[in-house]
């Protein structure tokens, strides 16, 4: 069985689908799930790299141990368009699948997820697509297929408007109220709680160990929305301004394409299941880009990934 196979490679897990294209339609074969990347040049970078391809595509490939992959694309989370890193990330995945051209693969991608999500949900024509989930970006194309990109720097540099911001934020709102800059509330302790600390001395500890990292701040995200729903004022704050940071990055694309009534999907776990901020996204883009129009996802990351798999097979070598 000919194959192909599209990645979602995000800083959380990483999704890989196969597919076959059967009278110019996709169909799914198979699925499988590993754990998230980061950076190529982060610490373990490319370690974690191969580990999520192999895995997700091994769990994928159990029901068609004899199938060739024809092609794979690969968004990931931290790869950027172009650059020496994506060729890297390239020669990784074919470490990872263990492929070469003399077994009938020699077609791979490795491009930035947002690519990918952009191609799955709109799939054809003019929209914007904004991610918020650990991190964040915005990435938009006109009817022309330009692309704009917008955030998504890194949670170093541009994390406003993720959850891992909502997180973040949220830990630093509990310092406060534990030293008496700000009135206490429960907030502190369901943080604290979560995280297993119990003063601000455990906290300061916690947060540098080397099993912390952007997902755990991501998951305090919930809670900070909570209790901005339950008129925390701090958390309220922050709720706003990171709605706020991501409603101006969809705003920017919209302008940079001259997309007068852009179509606006969303995408990601903070800003599709935290009601409180979404709603808050929402109102935020109705004042900066009244005109613009809320869609759904024609698909996920993988189809798009898929979709480019497609396009990529047909090329001729």
């Amino acid at each position: 069985m000919k194959l192909l196979a599209g990645f979602d490679a995000g800083q959380t897990h990483t999704r890989c689908r196969l597919s076959v294209v059967q009278n110019g339609l996709h169909q799914p074969v198979g699925d499988g799930e590993g754990p998230g990347v980061s950076h190529l040049d982060a610490p373990q970078g490319e370690r974690r790299f191969l580990e999520a391809i192999s895995t997700s595509a091994e769990q994928a490939l159990k029901h068609h141990p004899d199938g060739v992959i024809q092609a794979a694309v690969v968004g990931a989370s931290g790869i950027e368009h172009g650059t020496g890193l994506q060729q890297r990330a390239e020669h990784l995945v074919g470490q990872a699948l263990a492929i070469g051209d003399d077994t009938g693969l020699s077609k791979v991608l490795v491009t930035g997820d947002e690519r990918t999500a952009l191609r799955g949900a709109i799939p054809e024509g003019a929209g914007i697509l904004a991610i918020s989930g650990t991190g964040m970006i915005v990435l938009g194309r006109d009817e022309n297929g330009l692309e704009h990109r917008c955030g998504g720097w890194g949670w170093l540099l541009d994390g406003a408007g993720s959850a891992f911001d909502l997180g973040h934020q949220g830990l630093q709102l509990t310092l406060r109220m534990a030293d008496g800059r700000l009135p206490d509330h429960p907030l502190r302790l369901q943080i604290w709680n979560q995280m297993g600390c119990d003063s601000h001395a455990a906290v300061k500890a916690r947060v540098v160990q080397q099993d912390f990292g952007t997902a755990d701040f991501a998951a305090l995200a919930p809670l900070v929305v909570e209790a901005a729903a339950k008129d925390c004022p701090g958390a309220e704050e922050i709720v706003q301004g990171s709605a706020a940071a991501l409603s101006s990055c969809i705003s920017t694309v919209a302008q940079q394409l001259s997309l007068r009534s852009p179509l606006v999907v969303c995408h990601g776990g903070a800003v599709t299941h935290l009601q409180g901020f979404r709603t808050a996204v929402q109102q935020a883009i109705r004042q900066s880009t009244p005109e613009a129009r809320w869609g759904k996802a024609k698909g996920d990351a993988c189809d798009g990934a898929l979709r480019m798999a497609e396009a990529l097979s047909l090329r001729p070598r």
